[in-house]
């Protein structure tokens, strides 16, 4: 998009000034500044009655006649910014402007341009001020498609990627969404590499510091405005001027033209537009998601009748009856992925984790309810048409989820993953048994929900976590709630828990563990241990009398290694 003032190169190229025979003797780095309007004057002290921008025009019957008022008369003109002067010779000047007019204007990189043949100046200006006007009025043609592009956008809820394409294609320039982090949400390059656009971008952004909600950064040529809404903002939406990435000027210590008007009225009604978006997508979602939570937590709790659940869902969207439902928990490996934050952060990426969810059952094509379930986790119940689609589906649901916390920036933690990094950390994801009623729902929610919960010690990478992953330790870990469990635990090793809770500093119970964890290895238990051979053993001797067990019994150590897991699943929140 053309910038609304000609330039001082456009106005030499009109054909009332080439009939002048026009010719350029001083400030050639300064002929692609604008020319907001041409003035003609006759006095040495025009300066002050000048606001920048002008041509002045003049045929220097009025100048100083001293080298020192000429310089003078330069330097003003200079100062206030006008974009050039054109002398017409003949009057006051006859074979050429003086000298030291040349070299003040040359200093200044001020345009100073002799008219060889008489002309009237009424003419330019004419020419000058008609293509002013006519491309003020194709900017404001260009402002009023930006206001009603835009508004379309904003009624039919384009999504951002639809908004950063039109903004691209009405700008001719690149244009780049951030979130607050400095990481790339969407772009178009408009053209050009989008690997060279792209490449080191975090570190690119962060020195691009406009001054200013919206403003122009021309250190690094990008205009900015942040994103936001409600007091909220989320992100920046960057538009790179020029579209080469280079400055207009000719020169490098040139001033950078700043971009029209009209591309920061682009740029703002363009992040209106998103943050208007996302609001709406948001306040919908979030109703939405109030719903199924309500509804979800029916099923868990028995708060409301079945049949009303199946009722409510239906109108939601999501029919119950007649359906194949698989409960599904996706929940964080740690409770706290991040470290520190607070509940503020915790809520912030349970709410992550939600959207992220919710997103992966579109991508898949998956009817369910979905909402967060507790403080860790976000559940789903999915409803299928037959038990045949089971496995496709949620192999279906993990690969999407997997995409789309790729696409979100969360790096290596993908769903299942054991890695950390990413604003979600690593994730589980568990599903219950099947069942063909909405009644037993309940059942395949809660067995999704404890299988998630004892999959935390299992490092595997799987992408989905069922009951037979889970063996043992998960097992007991389901069990942990059990008082028949629980009284097992205490009959095998209360005597050894109260040992140690006399004496801390010994922790035998850490010595049968390493034990019982080495294959009963004596040897290797004592590495594991840190210990001594001879207070290895003396330590065993010690607990076979507390405990009144044989330790090289196998019968009685695998009962205590069950016990001991057991334990752990009971100590485990």
């Amino acid at each position: 998009m053309a910038a609304v003032f000609p330039t001082v190169r456009e106005v030499l190229a009109l054909d009332p000034v080439r009939h002048g025979a026009p010719r350029v003797v001083a400030g050639d780095a300064g002929l692609d500044r604008p020319v907001r309007w041409v003035h003609v004057a006759e006095v040495p002290d025009i300066a002050t009655l000048l606001g920048g921008g002008e041509l002045v025009l003049t045929t220097g019957i009025g100048l100083p006649a001293d080298d020192a008022g000429l310089r003078a008369f330069i330097g003003d003109l200079a100062d206030v910014g006008v974009s050039g002067l054109v002398v017409e010779l003949g009057r006051r000047y006859v074979s050429g402007v003086p000298r030291v007019m040349v070299a003040a204007a040359e200093r200044r990189d001020l345009p100073l341009v002799e008219l060889r043949r008489a002309t009237p100046f009424v003419r330019i200006t004419e020419a000058v001020h008609a293509l002013i006007v006519d491309a003020q009025l194709t900017e404001l043609r260009a402002t009023e498609e930006i206001h009603q592009r835009f508004t379309d956008l904003s009624v039919e809820g384009a999504d951002a990627a639809e908004v950063i394409r039109q903004a691209a294609e009405l700008s001719g320039c690149p244009v780049v969404l951030e979130n607050l982090s400095r990481q790339v949400l969407g772009y178009d390059p408009a053209g050009e590499s989008a690997e060279l656009l792209l490449d080191g971008w975090e570190q690119h952004s962060r020195r691009i510091r406009p001054a200013g909600r919206t403003a122009y950064d021309p250190d690094s040529g990008w205009l900015v405005t942040v994103v936001g809404a409600r007091g909220q903002d989320w992100g920046r939406l960057l538009l790179r001027w020029p579209a080469s990435g280079d400055a207009p000027s000719a020169r490098a210590d040139e001033p950078t033209v700043a971009p029209p008007t009209r591309l920061t009225i682009l740029i703002e009604r363009a992040a209106s537009t998103l943050a208007l978006g996302r609001l709406i997508r948001r306040d919908a979602e979030g109703l939405e998601r109030q719903l199924h939570r309500t509804l979800l937590t029916a099923l868990l709790d028995h708060s409301r009748p079945v049949d009303e659940v199946a009722l409510r869902a239906k109108a939601l969207g999501v029919a119950l009856d007649r359906r194949h439902l698989v409960g599904v928990m996706v929940r964080q490996r740690a409770d706290d992925p991040a470290g520190e934050g607070g509940p503020e952060a915790g809520q912030a990426r349970l709410r992550d984790l939600s959207e992220a969810v919710g997103q992966a059952l579109r991508e898949a094509k998956l009817t369910a309810l979905t909402s967060a379930v507790d403080d860790n986790s976000v559940g789903a119940l999915l409803a299928l048409p037959d038990p045949a689609a089971e496995d496709r589906a949620l192999s279906a649901f993990a690969s999407a989820l997997r995409r789309v916390r790729l696409d979100a920036g969360t790096g290596r933690a993908a769903a299942g993953d054991g890695s950390r990094g990413g604003g979600l950390g690593a994730v589980i994801v568990a599903a219950g048994s099947g069942v063909s009623s909405l009644r037993e729902a309940r059942r395949s929610l809660v067995e999704a929900r404890q299988i998630a919960e004892a999959a935390r010690r299992d490092r595997r990478d799987l992408p989905i976590f069922r009951l037979p992953h889970v063996g043992l330790a998960g097992l007991l870990h389901l069990l942990r709630d059990e008082p028949r469990l629980q009284t097992f635990v205490e009959r095998e090793l209360g005597p050894l828990l109260e040992y140690d809770a006399q004496h801390p500093r010994e922790r035998l119970l850490d010595t049968l563990r390493a034990y019982l964890e080495q294959g009963r290895n004596k040897s290797a238990g004592a590495a594991a241990a840190h210990l001594s051979r001879p207070a290895f053993y003396e330590r065993l001797a010690r607990i076979a009398r507390i405990l009144d067990v044989d330790l090289d019994s196998v019968e009685a150590s695998l009962s205590l290694h069950v016990a001991l897991l057991a334990l752990e699943a009971v100590r485990t929140p």
